[in-house]
């Protein structure tokens, strides 16, 4: 069994920037051990997965230990790589996953993620936050999903104090949700952030796209503003340009391929 493979690092417009993720056009799903096993392998922070069904592709994230609902930045990487690896046609994809309809369209050297809102509600239980970040954070709050917390967002006062934010990550890791994010008004930008999930195996993301389906509207609401600029502080940073539009959220970034290859297993691997 052989399988094309293509990393690309998605919002920016240079390589060993922005955040990598790996690409797979299937034609039909392998299981999912097999595909777990190969983003362990790739040990990038997300592995897409790509299988064309009628006029929409279904996509697919794992991360080094597990599925996940919904990222920006594989999904980009992956319009990238349908657009100019695979030659679709058109100026827009359709996907489906867990968490429904997406859309990329590309607006010149830009693509842009139509993403769904994902609301975030206050968060009582700010304690355990803080004696995991061993700070208290202005707010806190949580994004829940079908099985409880999802994802938990925690704003502190300034951009220096998310830039040295040092993380206690097994302390992270202990906290409900997949993850952690940090945010605070920015210097050049509107907002800033970074993003931990050490619980599936990504100590730092470097540029979260779907987190910004919760920052987007959070901060429009807090700046009155629907069009805003964001930054991911990470090592290897990102820009996103944000823009609420009513329940969705359209985030747009840049992407550029760095690498192609094939992965030649026997057929029995990862199966059963």
């Amino acid at each position: 069994m052989q399988l094309d493979f293509h990393q690309i690092d998605a919002f920016t417009s240079r390589p060993f920037a922005g955040n990598p993720a790996m690409v797979y056009r299937l034609d039909s799903w392998l299981s999912d051990t097999l595909m777990q096993q190969i983003a362990a392998e790739h040990n990038l922070a997300e592995t897409a997965f790509l299988v064309k069904e009628g006029a929409v592709w279904h996509i697919r994230w794992f991360t080094p230990r597990a599925e996940v609902p919904l990222c920006g930045h594989a999904t980009l990487a992956s319009a990238h790589v349908l657009f100019e690896q695979y030659g679709e046609p058109g100026e827009a994809l359709d996907f489906t996953c867990q968490s429904g309809a997406l859309r990329v369209t590309r607006e010149g050297a830009r693509l842009v993620l139509d993403f769904p809102v994902r609301a975030v509600e206050r968060w009582d239980s700010q304690g355990a936050v803080a004696r995991a970040f061993g700070m208290q954070p202005q707010e806190v709050w949580a994004l829940y999903g079908r099985e409880g917390i999802q994802e938990l967002l925690a704003v502190l006062p300034s951009e220096a104090a998310v830039r040295a934010f040092q993380p206690n990550l097994p302390a992270l890791a202990e906290l409900p949700g997949l993850g952690v994010l940090i945010t605070a008004p920015g210097e050049r930008h509107d907002f800033v952030s970074r993003y931990f999930a050490p619980a599936i195996g990504i100590d730092e993301d470097p540029v979260t796209g779907s987190t910004h389906c919760m920052l987007t509207p959070y901060w429009a609401e807090r700046l009155g503003k629907t069009e805003l600029s964001a930054y991911q502080c990470s090592a290897r940073g990102g820009e996103l340009h944000c823009r609420l539009e009513g329940g969705r959220v359209k985030i747009a970034g840049q992407a550029v391929l760095v690498a192609s290859g094939r992965l030649c297993l026997s057929e029995d691997v990862g199966q059963g």
